[in-house]
């Protein structure tokens, strides 16, 4: 990835809930509209980087509400504490929680399609070097079976056990006119939780899939935290971008 400008730096503490947590999101995509008029409205979104730990949420994508047992799996969601929604970006379900971070990347720009592939390959580069840097054996890559399929996928190896692996980051992106949206969600703790709720949430849908590949980073690194992988993150990110003196905490 090449270096970059000053990016504001947004570390939510506390998750407004499910819904709220995508729509801050959209809203925030939204106000690149306001920057392209003018950068110094308030409501204008300069290029931001949202993290925040989320409340358990499985997010579905819009494929997955056609089909017949969307509505078992929904309440298979809810049976496990976790709120369904359904996102207007990426694949198949994917579920995350408290355990886990979910980094936004939100860009003003003019054409924001013409890299948008590229962008996929960039993003899991730098968060594979993040979860490298916290002691994470990671590589970008997908796996046979893997839950909401992704070429540019992340997963776990287990130095252990070198035929065990377990995605770890998932992604999706959302473009407007004056600028895209690229959210990745990084499972770091509760792997067996989020196992067990997507193994149900994917046989009420009628998706086969491989449920030996969703876990955490805590399956191939016992001990690694999210407050660890936060700051990992934001460590990689400051090889390209400038984040000093741009820090919102709410």
């Amino acid at each position: 990835m090449q270096s970059a400008g000053e990016l504001r730096v947004f570390r939510q503490r506390e998750s407004l809930g499910a819904v709220e947590d995508l729509e801050l999101g959209l809203k925030l995509l939204e106000g690149t509209r306001q920057y392209a008029a003018d950068p110094e409205h308030p409501e204008a979104t300069p290029p931001t980087l949202r993290i925040y730990r989320p409340q358990p949420t499985v997010a579905f994508g819009q494929r997955d509400r056609r089909l017949p047992g969307f509505e078992a799996a929904q309440q298979a969601a809810r049976e496990h504490g976790f709120e369904p929604v359904v996102r207007r970006a990426g694949g198949r379900a994917a579920a995350y929680n408290s355990g886990s971070l979910v980094i936004d990347h939100i860009e003003p720009d003019p054409d924001p399609i013409r890299e948008s592939q590229a962008r996929f390959s960039a993003f899991a580069e730098l968060l594979t070097d993040a979860l490298l840097t916290a002691g994470v054996p990671a590589q970008v890559g997908p796996l046979p079976g893997e839950y909401c399929y992704g070429e540019h996928s992340v997963h776990g190896l287990d130095p252990q056990q070198p035929d065990r692996r377990v995605k770890l980051i998932g992604t999706a992106q959302r473009q407007i006119a004056t600028g895209w949206l690229f959210s990745s969600s990084v499972l770091v703790s509760e792997g067996p939780l989020i196992r067990q709720v997507l193994t149900e949430v994917y046989s009420a849908l009628g998706i086969e899939w491989d449920p030996l590949t969703a876990g955490a980073a805590t399956d191939v690194a016992p001990g690694v935290t999210p407050c660890e992988v936060e700051n990992a993150v934001l460590e990689t990110y400051a090889q390209y971008w400038d984040l000093s003196g741009a820090t919102i905490e709410v």
